[in-house]
């Protein structure tokens, strides 16, 4: 089976392109799942409901998140009843919404995904690794193939996890950056790994954003509002092949394409 895996989505121009063009990258590649990361969907941060609605309707059957998924208060009611909405699993204990959850797919293969968080640079949440040890005993009851969304800052957290999971998982891709890493590889016991799979996003920006304001910030230290810039569009992620016999990768690739608005 073939999964594609997208990089985190920025802003509405990159929620319509995804509308736009998805149902065709299905078909073109004969994808039979797609995962995406929405921590910025919603104006750059967050995602509120609207943009839930709009991205599970373009054809991504799970979205992940990250540190900005409590921006939208609207959206809390719907972390708990939405299966296909992840916050990360090493959040604090009683926190509202599911860290993993298992999607049958049209053919029958009950795919796990589960969504992690960095701790170097990020903040002081669980231990990632200990967490996806226990994520693992019951997604790995239930999943026949399992998918690991590591959002953190420092690629050496993001490359370790993809050590500390292989061949216990079909896949540890990481988000967060937005810049696309050139590493991918399906490492020694099975496990496919990209440390980023960088962004769906205006190319012509920094890391989504506005450059002018982005700059001026560095250059003042001053704060600024940053707004989601315009122009084109990268799509960023990957494809992963994956036996669902033996839940490990066969094959993993990057997906880059430009569209304009």
């Amino acid at each position: 089976m073939k999964i594609l895996f997208l990089g985190d989505v920025v802003g509405r121009g990159a929620r319509r392109i995804l509308r736009r063009e998805l149902r065709r990258l299905r078909a073109e590649h004969g994808v039979d799942f797609v995962v995406a990361n929405g921590e910025n969907a919603s104006g750059g941060r967050g995602i509120d409901p609207d943009a839930l609605e709009e991205m599970l309707d373009a054809g991504i059957d799970v979205i992940t998140s990250g540190n900005h998924i409590w921006r939208h208060r609207r959206l809390l009611p719907h972390l708990d009843r939405e299966q296909r909405l992840l916050r990360p699993f090493n959040f604090a204990d009683g926190s509202p919404g599911h860290g993993w959850t298992v999607v049958e797919t049209a053919g029958g293969v009950r795919v796990g995904i589960l969504n992690l968080i960095g701790r170097v640079f990020m903040g002081s949440y669980d231990c990632p690794f200990r967490a996806a040890d226990r994520a693992l005993e019951g997604a790995g009851r239930e999943a026949q193939v399992i998918l690991v969304d590591m959002h953190a800052e420092a690629t050496s957290e993001k490359v370790g996890m993809g050590w500390y999971l292989d061949g216990r998982v079909a896949a540890v891709v990481g988000t967060h950056t937005h810049v696309q890493t050139a590493d991918e590889r399906v490492l020694p016991d099975g496990t496919a790994h990209l440390t980023d799979l960088g962004m769906c996003g205006p190319m012509d920006s920094i890391i989504g954003m506005r450059r002018r304001e982005v700059i001026e910030r560095f250059l003042t230290q001053r704060p600024a509002r940053f707004e989601v810039a315009k122009g084109p569009v990268l799509l960023q992620g990957a494809f992963i092949e994956v036996d669902p016999d033996a839940g490990r990768a066969v094959s993993i690739r990057r997906l880059r394409e430009v569209h304009e608005p």
